[in-house]
């Protein structure tokens, strides 16, 4: 995963307890899985969307 092996991954999450603390780290998990939620949406509907538009400017 990205040459990011278990020790780096302890690190980095030692650093954002120190930061943030643990109260806030469920808003935080929270926030970045609406934000992971909506981008894989807005994927989808671009996806969805690609075909219709291609037809759309064929017949223009």
């Amino acid at each position: 995963m990205f040459g990011i092996g278990m020790p780096e991954l302890i690190i980095i999450l030692v650093i954002i307890l120190i930061i943030f603390g643990v109260g806030k780290l469920p808003e935080i998990g929270g926030g970045m899985g609406k934000a992971i939620r909506n981008f894989k949406n807005s994927s989808k509907e671009a996806e969805n969307e690609t075909p219709e538009k291609l037809e759309e400017d064929k017949k223009a």
